[in-house]
């Protein structure tokens, strides 16, 4: 271990020691961590868990709303003072003006402080009297999660991997082409490198539009103020047999570890490690929609993501010895609201079988899982049809793309998924019994009445998983 990582260890853990003093004796702050992948709607359920934590009026099944312990909520600046603060005035706004529409989607690290005064219950809540309790939110990307696996590979192993996988995906022929004739050996040119960088890159914007979920290294897809810095420029080549020291192969090395200790350690130690609960996204409908192999991707995806937790129980000498351990993880597939309420069941029980693997290890090491089909925001309505003398369950609402209302059936889920999960693992092309389709839907227009949030499908029970203990 170099001294350099000793010291910063030793730091941690002051810094560790101080905020678990402060928060057990003076104000509790839980850190609640907001992830998912690209499209499960990240910005929208911080937005809307927001507006219902405010006002609570759509909140039935949230225990601090139904026991009345909270006295009021109000928001704060956050804490960390060089995070972005979460725009949640703007995306609000979005949602409900007169022309409403989706916000712009997470792109970086973002914070806000939710804080509550609350009048505990008991015997002891009564003698204390009212506390506060401070919600930070944590928003960041699902894609920059991946990155964390890259932590415990090398440049070789990581290139082998990728390039296999660009071979395979009809998304990845170009660059894999452009990777085998480039002269790994030869003397390193800037040009080439960023030739091949930009091929790489391309090639992952256009493998997730295609609806794969591994598309690793996340800051590729979202550089934010990095775009065309050394750390990414770099992409996965075939290692010659003897890597010239001054050769390209050796440059890609380079930067490749560059990127690890310069952007996936410091994402880690800053924001990530800190976290003490967490709600996973998962647009599970999204991946059903695009094949078998868009549902095996996704299901393999969200276990490296699931990996980089380290879930358990948060002790007060556990965390000044150890650090935080994230003690509750949520995995809510989103969208609930693009079928009728009688599928849910089944959509809940894919995203169960979807994660089966990591939440068997969370929970063996002592974290609290659990699942739900959610919409943050709901922007359909539920209506039953009789077609060819059989009732048919459908949702109704605006299409985005042309705006015009829209009756529709998305399919039928299968009770069972392992009629899903089963084709996906042995690398069926197409789902022999189904056709699942997808719509996308605009939000709808909305009057709220006074202490009422945004209309939505179970945020209330998403919320009392994670942080109902809290607030009680």
């Amino acid at each position: 271990m170099r001294l350099s990582d000793l010291a910063d260890g030793v730091t941690r853990q002051v810094e560790n020691l101080g905020a678990s003093v402060s928060e057990t004796f003076l104000e509790p702050t839980v850190r609640l961590g907001v992830t998912g992948l690209a499209r499960s709607g990240k910005t929208v359920f911080i937005t809307s868990l927001v507006a219902n934590l405010l006002d609570r009026g759509r909140m039935a099944q949230f225990t601090p709303e139904i026991n009345k312990t909270i006295r009021a909520a109000y928001l704060q600046p956050q804490p960390d003072d060089t995070i972005p603060r979460f725009d949640y005035e703007s995306h609000l706004a979005a949602l409900t003006g007169p022309a409403p529409h989706w916000p712009e989607s997470t792109r970086s690290v973002s914070e806000l402080r939710l804080s509550f005064r609350v009048q505990p219950t008991g015997l002891l809540g009564g003698l204390s009297g009212p506390r506060t309790v401070h919600v930070d939110i944590v928003d960041y990307p699902g894609e920059w999660l991946l990155d964390l696996a890259l932590l415990d590979q090398d440049y070789a192993g990581w290139a082998e991997q990728a390039l296999a996988k660009a071979r395979a995906r009809a998304e990845g022929a170009d660059f894999a082409a452009m990777a085998a004739a480039a002269e790994a050996d030869a003397p390193f040119e800037e040009p080439r490198a960023k030739a091949l960088a930009e091929a790489f890159t391309a090639y992952l914007k256009a493998a997730q539009a295609a609806g794969f979920s591994d598309c690793s290294p996340g800051r590729f897809l979202l550089p934010g103020e990095m775009e065309g810095s050394p750390v990414l420029t770099f992409a996965p080549l075939p290692r010659p047999e003897r890597p010239a020291r001054r050769g390209l192969w050796r440059e890609m090395e380079r930067r490749f570890e560059a990127y690890k200790a310069q952007v996936v350690k410091p994402f880690f130690r800053n924001h990530f490690a800190r976290i003490d609960r967490q709600i996973v996204l998962v647009d599970a409908l999204g991946a059903i929609h695009n094949g078998p192999q868009a549902v095996e991707n996704l299901r393999q995806s969200m276990g490296e993501i699931l990996s980089a937790f380290r879930p358990g129980r948060n002790g007060f000498l556990q965390r000044l010895l150890l650090g935080k351990r994230v003690e509750k993880i949520l995995f809510a597939a989103t969208k609930a609201d693009h079928l009728h309420h009688r599928q849910h069941p089944q959509l809940t029980a894919i995203i169960e079988a979807l994660v089966r693997d990591a939440r068997d290890r969370a929970d063996f090491a002592g974290a609290q899982t659990g699942a739900l089909a959610i919409a943050a925001l709901r922007a359909t309505v539920e209506e039953t049809r009789t077609h060819a003398g059989e009732s048919l369950d459908l949702v109704r609402g605006t299409l985005l793309e042309t705006g015009k209302p829209a009756a529709f059936h998305p399919g039928t889920l299968p009770d069972d998924p392992a009629r899903l999960l089963a084709p996906a693992r042995q690398g069926a092309e197409s789902w022999l019994d189904g056709d699942f389709a997808a719509m996308r839907f605009a939000p709808a227009p909305l009057t709220l009445k006074p202490g009422e949030g945004l209309p939505h499908i179970r945020l209330d029970r998403a919320a009392e998983f994670l942080i109902g203990d809290m607030l009680t």
